[in-house]
């Protein structure tokens, strides 16, 4: 087993005493041991720690430290989001509690079931060889979930409570144009025509189906072997949408050997993805359409679009660096990430109109 978390970053500390008083009253059968406390050691954005209560375990995630974007980080939802999805997709955490007694955490927080198995992001762990058969098989283990996902019949779910499919990719384009601006900390020429470019070609006609929308090989967990998809994380901003927006999503993390080095390297190093063996994200794409049986003519918008998302985030993030309210020193290049990326989009768009 690949060990994945680290002790807790100083400044991102929980109140232990208050932590272990609160799942001594609302966890049934917790053993009479102390709470150990450690954090996981990937994502930018939210905190999630692993709690270890003797052999009972559990993960907690809460908000980032500081002031958040309007409508981010909202954890009611996304324990909505897991109690909804996991009885139809069960590499999903199950869902145990949410709270929003911020005496007990700093902040609204849920725990959820911990999930073991191998998390693979800018490399394979110790011991796994990545060859080329291999990193076909993750390949096509990450777009067979994507699209068995987007297989299930979201009626049923009680996501349907919180969603407005119709409509939705327009909502998106916009929200996310706005979400911008109140987050810019830079003027970057590409943004005004890739802008132009969005408004002016949102498609007329979209799918609909569960979307997880944050959709990337470190957000996954997989068995011994890498043939099965054990776990999927982050689901914050899983809704019913259009599952192109998913794709173009997943496919903007996808990164290539043949892409500009700051799209690869993105906040750090460069992913697996980027290994001989791994599909190309045309090649993504054509096997999403096989499996899915989905019409994905208009994907490169989508493609686009999943750029510029992922830039958006990444300059909320830098966003709150910059006003010093995180001096998380991984946060400090992020505006050159950001750049690249609008400016990749907007090389992706011009080749389509």
């Amino acid at each position: 087993m690949v060990d994945d978390t680290i002790p807790v970053r100083p400044g991102e500390e929980l109140n232990i005493g208050a932590l272990e008083g609160f799942l001594r009253k609302n966890v049934l059968d917790l053993p009479n041991e102390p709470l150990e406390l450690q954090q996981f050691s990937m994502g930018y954005s939210n905190l999630t720690y692993q709690l270890k209560v003797g052999e009972w375990e559990a993960v907690l995630r809460r908000p980032p430290l500081g002031p958040v974007a309007p409508k981010a980080h909202d954890m009611k939802r996304e324990h909505h989001i897991l109690s909804s999805i996991n009885p139809y997709f069960q590499a999903a955490p199950e869902p145990i509690l949410f709270s929003d007694d911020e005496s007990v955490a700093g902040a609204p927080f849920f725990l959820m079931e911990r999930k073991h198995g191998i998390v693979i992001d800018t490399e394979f762990p110790k011991g796994i060889e990545p060859t080329v058969e291999k990193c076909r098989q993750l390949s096509y283990v990450m777009v067979n979930r994507l699209a068995d996902l987007h297989s299930i019949p979201y009626e049923k779910t009680g996501l349907v409570e919180i969603s407005k499919p119709e409509g939705f990719i327009e909502r998106q384009v916009h929200g996310w144009i706005s979400r911008y601006e109140r987050a810019k900390t830079d003027e970057i020429k590409e943004i005004r025509p890739l802008i132009n470019y969005f408004q002016q070609n949102i498609p007329k006609y979209s799918q609909t189906s569960i979307i997880h929308y944050d959709y990337k090989i470190n957000n996954a967990m997989f068995n011994q072997d890498l043939t099965e998809m054990v776990g999927l994380f982050d689901w914050e901003m899983s809704t019913i949408g259009d599952p192109l927006a998913d794709l173009g999503v997943a496919l903007s993390y996808w990164t290539e050997s043949g892409d500009p080095e700051l799209i690869k390297i993105g906040v750090g190093q460069a992913s697996v993805t980027t290994l001989t063996g791994f599909l190309t994200r045309r090649e993504f794409i054509e096997t999403y359409a096989a499996r899915s049986g989905r019409d994905v003519t208009n994907v490169d918008f989508y493609l686009t679009f999943g750029y510029f998302k992922l830039a958006v985030i990444l300059q909320q993030i830098y966003y709150r660096y910059k006003k010093g309210q995180t001096d998380d020193p991984r946060f400090s290049n992020l505006g050159k990430t950001v750049k690249s990326l609008l400016t990749h989009a907007a090389n992706v768009a011009a080749k389509e109109v």
